[in-house]
């Protein structure tokens, strides 16, 4: 009866036990962040920026204070906070180069129409 009271205790602690995740996973993050900065992340999603850099250094901070699932939680975050980013500046170039053609396309009709006149349009 006593085996079985130690290895009961034993396997509680074992499973309250945290363990202490790699501290490789905030380059996945921290990666998607210099790729969202590449990408022009600081200019067209400000937002998603600060927050993906504020969780990473969260994230950070967890870790040494041994809250490993809150930073793991929050190095996640900051990944997809970077990725949004990325999205949000790849959306934003896009919508630029598309007005560019959209004015680019109503000189161009202004000229022809200057030129030939209405019958043309």
């Amino acid at each position: 009866m006593k085996s079985i009271l130690i290895a009961l205790t034993c396997l509680i602690l074992a499973a309250c036990a945290t363990v202490r995740p790699d501290f490789a996973i905030f380059d996945s993050a921290e990666s998607a962040i210099q790729v969202a900065e590449a990408a022009g992340g600081d200019e067209f999603a400000p937002v998603e920026m600060r927050f993906a850099r504020e969780k990473l250094a969260s994230a950070k901070k967890g870790f040494e204070k041994e809250k490993y699932e809150v930073s793991v939680y929050l190095a996640e975050e900051s990944e997809i906070n970077a990725q949004l980013a990325i999205e949000k500046a790849r959306t934003a170039k896009l919508r630029r180069q598309v007005n560019e053609l959209r004015k680019s396309n109503e000189e161009l009709e202004a000229k022809l129409l200057a030129t030939y006149g209405e019958e043309n349009k």
